[in-house]
This record gives C-alpha cells, sequence and structure tokens, in this order.
C-alpha cells in the first residue's frame, strides 16, 4: 500500500503570506517588516523540502510493490479522502471470479441431487422373492446416487436431466454405470393441459410415483415393483383443471394421460408399432380440514400396452415364479397385452398417516405371425398398507407395514412381508436416517417344504443426503 500525504494547512499558509506580500503597497521597509518576510520564506522553503521528502518516500514504496507482485497483476490507484487528508493507495486490481452461465434464456436452474447407503443384512431382498436359486448375501449397497438439473424457460417450459451412479442390484455382480433416470421437457402455460415429452415414471401407482426421497419404508413394495410400468419413454398430457377457476383447490383433480413406447426405459426402439397406455387420476380431499397439512388422498389408474417377446414387463421387481417359489425379472417368452389398474389413498391426520394401495395384471398371450406365445394367461394381483406415526413431531416416525403379492402362475405361490422400522430426520428429508426390519414368508415354500425355510428375516439400514 501506497501513501501519500498532502498537509494543506501549511501549504495554505503559505499561499496566504505570499498573497500578502503581493498585494501590500510598496513602502518603505522597516527591519521588523523584513524579520518578517524573512520568516515566511524560511517557512515556504521548509514545506518545499517536506514534500520532496514525500514524493521520494512514495516512489520508493511503488517500486518495492511492483517489485514483490507477479507481472500477471495489475496495479491500479485509489484516492480517498476522510475530510483532513488525501490518501493515495495503489492496490492490485481483483481478477473476475469463474462462473457458469446458461446458453439459453432459463430464468432459473437448480443443481442438486442425493445419496443414498444401504447396510443389508440376513436374507436380502427376499421380500422381492430373492431367495433360494436367486438369493443374495449380506452386503453395503450404494442403493441411489443421483444428480440432477432441473430448470425453467420464460417459453413457459421447464425441463429435468437426472442421472444415477447406482451399483448393480446383485444379480449382475459386474455391472456399475452411470445412467439415465429422469430426462423431461414439460410446458406448463396452462396448468390444466400441460405436455410433458421424454423418459419419467408413467404415472401408474401412488407409492411407484411418490420420490424415493420421501418414502416412509427404505424400498418399495413387492407389488409395486412387480406391476407398475416404471420410467418409460413417451408423451403425457396432464393438468390440475381446477387451478385456475378455483385456485384454492388446484388439488382437488389431477389427471394424468400418457403414451409410452412400454418397453422400459434408456431404450431407444420400441419393441413393435405398438404403443402402451396409461392413465391416472388424483383427488386430495379435506386439505387442511382435519388441522394443517392433513388431508385425504384419492387414486385411481389404468395401463393397456400389447407386447412383443423379449420384453421384460417387470423392469424394477420380481414376477417370474422359479420352480422353488423364488422370483426373478419376468422377460416375456412370446407376444402378450397386459391390461393393469390400481386404486389408492392416503389418509395424513397431525402425526398420523395410513396409505394403501391395491394392484392387478391380467397377462394375456397373443399369437403373433403363426407364432404361439410359449407360456399361459395368468393374473397377478397384490397391496400393501403403510401406517406411520411420529413419536417426536417432525423428528422420529414409527412405521409399520403388511404387503403381499400373488403372481398368478403357480398354485399357492403368494408372498407376504410384514416392515417394521424407524425413520430419524435430521433435518427433514435432507438428512435422515432410516432402519427396517422384514419377516417375509413364502405360501409355496410352506406348501412344498422341499425346497428349503418357507419364511426370512431380513435388516435393512440407510443413511440418505439430500443436496
Amino acid at each position: 500500500m501506497f501513501i501519500r500525504k498532502f498537509i494543506l494547512r501549511a501549504a495554505g499558509a503559505s499561499l496566504a503570506a505570499i498573497a500578502l506580500l503581493t498585494v501590500q503597497p510598496l513602502r518603505a521597509q522597516s527591519a521588523s517588516d523584513t524579520a518578517r518576510i524573512e520568516k515566511l520564506e524560511r517557512a515556504v522553503e521548509l514545506l518545499q523540502k517536506q514534500n520532496a521528502e514525500l514524493k521520494a518516500e512514495v516512489s520508493s514504496l511503488k517500486s518495492k510493490h511492483v517489485a514483490s507482485n507477479p507481472a500477471d497483476e495489475k496495479i491500479k490507484t485509489k484516492v480517498t479522502y476522510d475530510g483532513k487528508t488525501y490518501v493515495e493507495k495503489a492496490v492490485v486490481e481483483e481478477k473476475a471470479p469463474v462462473y457458469v452461465q446458461q446458453r439459453g434464456p432459463e430464468l432459473k436452474l437448480v443443481l442438486g441431487g442425493f445419496i443414498q447407503m444401504n447396510f443389508e443384512d440376513g436374507d436380502v431382498s427376499a421380500f422381492e422373492g430373492r431367495f433360494g436359486q436367486t438369493a443374495l448375501k449380506d452386503r453395503f449397497r450404494l442403493r441411489r446416487a443421483r444428480i440432477n438439473l432441473t430448470g425453467d424457460f420464460a417459453e413457459q417450459f421447464d425441463f429435468k436431466l437426472e442421472g444415477d451412479f447406482e451399483n448393480s442390484d446383485g444379480l449382475n455382480a459386474n455391472r456399475t454405470a452411470f445412467e439415465a433416470t429422469d430426462i423431461f421437457i414439460n410446458w406448463h402455460q396452462f396448468p390444466w393441459a400441460q405436455i410433458k415429452m421424454g423418459q419419467w415414471k408413467a404415472p401408474f401407482g401412488l407409492e411407484q410415483t411418490t420420490p424415493d426421497t420421501t418414502l416412509y419404508t427404505i424400498e418399495r413394495t413387492l407389488p409395486t415393483g412387480a406391476i407398475t410400468p416404471e420410467r418409460q419413454v413417451g408423451i403425457q398430457l396432464w393438468g390440475k383443471p381446477f387451478a385456475t377457476i378455483w385456485p384454492g383447490q388446484a388439488d382437488l383433480l389431477t389427471y394424468y394421460g400418457g403414451i409410452f413406447n412400454g418397453n422400459g426405459r434408456n431404450i431407444t426402439n420400441n419393441d413393435n408399432n405398438n404403443f402402451m397406455y396409461v392413465g391416472r387420476l388424483e383427488s386430495t380431499l379435506f386439505k387442511d380440514v382435519f388441522g394443517k397439512g392433513s388431508f385425504l388422498k384419492l387414486g385411481a389408474d389404468i395401463l393397456n400396452s400389447r407386447d412383443d417377446k423379449g420384453t421384460n414387463i417387470s423392469q424394477t421387481l420380481n414376477l417370474l415364479v422359479n420352480s422353488d417359489g423364488s422370483l426373478s425379472p419376468f422377460v416375456l417368452p412370446g407376444a402378450d397385452e397386459r391390461t393393469a389398474w390400481s386404486v389408492d389413498a392416503w389418509l395424513k391426520m397431525g402425526p398420523f398417516d395410513l396409505i394403501g394401495e391395491f394392484l392387478q395384471e391380467r397377462v394375456h398371450p397373443r399369437t403373433v405371425n403363426g407364432v404361439p406365445p410359449g407360456f399361459d394367461e395368468f393374473t397377478t394381483d397384490g397391496f400393501y398398507v403403510t401406517a406411520g406415526y411420529y413419536l417426536v413431531p417432525k423428528k422420529l416416525q414409527a412405521v409399520v407395514q403388511w404387503q403381499h403379492l400373488n403372481p398368478g402362475q403357480k398354485g399357492n405361490d403368494g408372498i407376504s412381508s410384514i416392515v417394521a422400522g424407524l425413520n430419524y430426520y435430521i433435518r427433514g428429508d435432507d438428512l435422515k436416517l432410516m432402519v427396517n426390519y422384514i419377516h417375509t414368508w413364502s405360501d409355496f415354500r410352506e406348501a412344498n417344504p422341499e425346497f428349503g425355510k418357507d419364511d426370512f428375516d431380513e435388516v435393512i439400514g440407510r443413511m440418505q443426503v439430500m443436496f
């Protein structure tokens, strides 16, 4: 820092004295006048000397500072005044910070994501039918590790890009890959008629369409995974008809109608020239009637799809019944037509939640070009009931759940589970700990004891971080 001080008072006095000498009339100088003039002259000389010394000192300081700074640093001079003196400072010019700027005219860009880490012990994923020949071992599991980017455009569009670093599900130990989850654009100019295009969860099932980060249990139920279509590529018309005419009751009715390829996510080709058609209706009743945040939400879904041979119709969980009663993904051995439906309800009153859903799917074989389907018609159905209660408001929640799936492919092939859990919300869903104990039993194993035990126990722990 360089400092130069101009002593204005002394300089002003000197100038005043000189001016006085200039304007005085010429007269004979007395001895006292001569002495006074000599005194003023000496004062001016002293000020000039001090000014020269200050200039030399400032020049020296500037030279030292420049030598001590890198050549690429630019120096600029800044002068301030405190009411008495002027202060001159030489400062290094700051470089502009590194920043990212979007190319398009987005009004908002949000970068986020979450991580879910599991510890799984006991009969791992037995509630999904993974026992016997498809059994898994104790493990730590990076269940989900997602990063996403969402944004809004001035032209009434919003979008989402999300990918997952999730580890393998245990069936293929060598698979660890980054893959897309949600990639879509949504036109929302009219709240009652929005258009969505891309890849996301098809609107079927309450539990399936509830975000992973807000579920009360660590994993979704077996009926949800076996019957719902999960993520698909397609287009959807959806909206809230009362959002404009009755804003206070915008959630009174929400509808969804989508057309999708029907053969899963991250697949660019359709399996045939047919599409999957999915529809859902939701109605939120009695909102805030039983206290702030309370509601009763009802929902219903319907689905129809014609699939060709080789299509996996149970992508997220298992449906095919093996010879020992265990389950594995159902890849069609021939063409089919599927029709599914479901109903659901969610009641929330203060610290208490009660959630239930029933789902059913009929799988009809089809003969294509004279080729028989290679399997028999079957009907799969299942349900779950979940209850939650906050033991400590907004902090500690107890959860119990009963779930059941009837695959409908063999006699007595049903699988049931009871779940007991605790959720500790350190900072809401952004940072929470979860633990579930799951007891599962197999009707098929009970009827056929030669295949081994028919009941299974598992403990799952999870830490979740959202950012």
